[in-house]
């Protein structure tokens, strides 16, 4: 009998000589049952819970409408599998930590007596896909049904037979978490109207402030009811206003009366738009014509269809290939396409709001993009530099049209820098450059909000830490206006999260050296080249941790390299560390690893101190700082650790279901680190190479577009057979354990062979750093 691999080379040669192309399809025909598309796979409910924040609501690719059950005792969603269901809105951020946004213009179904209290439901027969949210509220026994487009929504509710059927829409309703710290943080209206324009078709406007980004956004909405109800009114503060024409005030709705004396079906059209009631009504009537349900619902399957086709996985478990598509699925909500509807500037640019945040995505989503949907990169880009253009700052955090809070760095700048030295074409370089080098250079007059906090690190190459604490100033609470930041109690607090920004901004640094060098700025490739060495100002010997020191050199006492922050002493915004700890940040130096593995003292002590790191439970699989120390293992010549810490990764803290997420999605961030670790490659973002780690899947095939496709083999893969034993690209022996982005940007076959143990392959010819710099990567850096 033949062996396993025996029988893959000769369906290699038959390959060969019916194709010139790798044949997926063919090759998987005698061992696998007939395969279901990805759309199917996808389970739009993984991380609805466990932290997970996401949602499960209908809309398509980068839409803004996202209509969703919103629930009581809610998350930053709006939505907990828990809870009772009070109404279904049509905007959401999804996977999100902190106070959330959005949750517009609410419509929730009764029967019987008109009423404006006791409307939640437990729900009974809920399910989604792509495209559609589906329930029964177990209550009343009405079903609701949910579909989008990218400006619009559409509802169709079935009644059961009863008295009266209603619908009520609520103008002034918001998603407020129940976190008890974040109340202060709540959203909340200021003032909404609503207008009926015809018993059948109303328009309305909300104004809100508060929430993540507590900065006021304006929302307009158009909405439409078929059939044609038998009344219909408004309702300000609770009270009921029949065959009222308009309300204006804090809370306020309005709602339509059907004939329910038979089995009802009711049709909802919604339009949304920043810029006003009319381009609300433009939207739902361009987007939504008429009120064919299935044909709304079609149409963004399609558009999910196309997205989701862009990785072909073959081979693995159904449970690997379902949570694999989820994760996709969950890879393409944020930002949100606002092109069309920039109220806040003129400009033909493509327009993305709700970047929630880049020091979440910059480390795994934004790569992904550049692989897979390179256009949509393209215009995200543009998008930043004209709100450059026209702000004066690239936004590392945005929502609703306001830079909202810098979590760490100006990471703007590693999201442009990955895609430039990737050769990512079709936005102005020169612009890019211009805006990354005032992150750099341009002391930030609102640093938590957008830019950087330059002073000591300009003059002492770190940030120092302040002598005061957020909750010593006399009102508790970030600053958010201009006058607020000159507060003098502020002014003595600027250098908040001294030792986590430190080392942000050294990679900053280095990513706009790269960008210096696509441009051919020599002087300015060095200039910042050299800062970005400041990380090392950071390096304590004693505690072999990056560790905070005063502005007098002195270091941070007492300290431990593993205490996690914010803690009972310092806030999340003026702790020295930003969601992590010592240890955590000192495995973010992704320009240098090679120059901390010198201070630990050589590969042998490194991967020594990465295993502690790992096995003393350090390592956070649900927080970004942490997303690409498994991988650090490659640079000390132990690829086989790498696929060591992945798989238990991917296998343990990863799973179908509604808790599947081991933390915060944040926008797509979390599940993207899942199809890089699955596909067996990770990116070091803002740099031109590819870690190669252990595939799940025996086959991968990633659509470049222009009839491209760069295929990955790993045919023995196992959860045994997790070790590379060698590699092959197009046929050509490869011993480095990475690959560079032009490799696999021209199409190509990538071909692993997998074992059970160990193998010598990897250990030498280490990825770039900034203290080995060999003839592999010649003279960019």
């Amino acid at each position: 009998m033949m062996c396993q691999k025996q029988r893959y080379l000769v369906g290699l040669l038959l390959i060969g000589c019916l194709s010139q192309e790798p044949g997926p399809a063919f090759l998987f025909a005698q061992s696998q049952p007939a395969r279901r598309p990805p759309i199917e796979l996808v389970d739009p409910f993984l991380g609805v819970d466990n932290g997970g924040n996401t949602t499960p609501a209908a809309g398509v690719p980068f839409g803004f409408v996202r209509i969703c059950a919103d629930t009581l005792d809610q998350t930053t969603s709006g939505y907990n599998s828990a809870a009772e269901i009070v109404g279904f809105s049509h905007t959401h951020v999804s996977g999100t930590g902190g106070a959330s946004k959005y949750g517009n213009f609410q419509v929730t179904p009764i029967v019987g007596k008109m009423r404006l209290s006791e409307l939640s439901s437990q729900k009974s027969e809920e399910r989604a896909s792509p495209g559609y949210y589906m329930v029964k509220l177990s209550k009343s026994g009405i079903i609701a049904e949910l579909t989008a487009t990218r400006l619009a929504g559409m509802h169709r509710y079935t009644f059961p037979v009863a008295d009266q059927a209603h619908l009520l829409i609520d103008v002034s309703s918001l998603i407020k978490t129940s976190v008890e710290q974040l109340i202060q943080h709540r959203q909340k209206p200021v003032d909404c109207q609503v207008r009926i324009i015809a018993p059948n078709r109303i328009e309305g406007t909300g104004h809100f402030v508060g929430g993540w980004n507590p900065a006021p956004y304006t929302l307009h909405f158009a909405a439409e009811v078929d059939p044609k109800p038998v009344r219909w009114g408004t309702w300000i503060d609770g009270a009921i206003s029949p065959q009222s024409k308009s309300a204006h005030g804090e809370r306020v709705g309005s709602y339509f009366t059907f004939e329910s004396r038979k089995r009802t079906r009711v049709h909802l059209k919604v339009g949304i738009s920043f810029i006003s009631t009319k381009k609300a009504s433009t939207n739902l009537d361009q987007e939504i014509p008429d009120w064919n349900f299935e044909r709304i619902r079609s149409k963004a399957e399609r558009l999910w269809t196309e997205s989701l086709s862009r990785i072909q996985v073959y081979g693995g478990t159904d449970s690997q290939r379902q949570l694999f598509y989820s994760c996709l699925f969950r890879a393409h909500y944020m930002p949100h396409d606002l092109t069309g509807e920039n109220m806040w500037w003129t400009s033909d640019e493509p327009h993305y709001e709700d970047f929630y945040c880049l020091w979440d995505t910059f480390r795994t989503l934004n790569p992904l993009l550049t692989v897979v949907e390179p256009e949509r990169e393209r215009d995200m880009i543009r998008s930043l530099i004209d709100t450059y253009l026209h702000t004066g700052w690239m936004p590392d955090a945005r929502i609703a049209g306001t830079n909202g809070m810098t979590q760490g760095g100006s990471n703007s700048d590693v999201v442009i820098a990955d895609a430039a030295i990737k050769g990512l074409s079709g936005f102005d370089y020169v612009k890019a450059y211009e805006a990354m080098a005032k992150n750099a250079e341009v002391d930030s007059p609102r640093p938590l909000h957008e830019g950087r906090e330059l002073g000591d690190y300009l003059r002492l190459g770190y940030i120092s830490m302040p002598t005061v604490k957020l909750r010593d100033l006399p009102a508790s609470g970030v600053p958010a206006s201009a006058n607020e930041y000159k507060h003098p109690g502020y002014q003595a607090l600027r250098n908040t999260r001294s030792a986590s920004r430190t080392m942000e901004y050294a990679y900053n640094d280095f990513c706009v050296a790269q960008m210096a060098w696509v441009l051919g700025r020599k002087a300015d490739q060095q200039k910042y080249l050299r800062r970005s060495r400041n990380w090392t100002n950071l390096w304590d010997e004693q505690t072999r941790s990056i560790r905070p020191r005063f502005a007098d050199g002195r270091w941070l006492t007492p300290f431990s390299p593993i205490h996690n922050y914010p803690d009972e002493e310092y806030d999340f915004w003026d702790a020295p560390f930003y969601e992590g700890n010592g240890w955590q940040y000192t495995t973010y130096v992704p320009h240098d690893v090679q120059g901390l593995i010198k201070r630990f003292g050589g590969r042998e002590k490194f991967v020594t101190w990465l295993d502690e790191f790992f096995e003393k439970g350090v390592y956070n699989p649900g927080n970004e700082p942490d997303f690409m120390a498994p991988y650090l293992y490659i640079h000390a010549g132990r690829p086989d650790r790498t696929a060591d810490r992945v798989r238990e990764i991917l296998s343990t803290r990863y799973a179908t279901g509604r808790a599947g997420l081991p933390g915060n999605d944040d926008a797509g961030a979390m599940s993207a680190w899942y199809i890089w670790g699955a596909i067996g490659l990770y990116p070091n973002a803002g740099q031109d190479y590819y870690y190669i780690g252990s595939p799940i899947f025996p086959r991968v095939a990633l659509s470049l577009g222009d009839n491209k496709t760069f295929t990955i083999d790993a045919q023995e893969t196992s959860s045994s057979n997790r070790y590379v034993q060698s590699v092959t690209l197009n046929g050509r022996s490869l011993t480095r354990p990475w690959l560079r982005h032009s490799e696999i940007a021209r199409g190509g076959h990538l071909v692993l062979t997998m074992g059970s143990t160990p193998s010598p392959w990897g250990r030498e010819n280490p990825p770039f750093s900034l203290s080995l710099v060999d003839k592999n990567w010649g003279t960019s850096h």
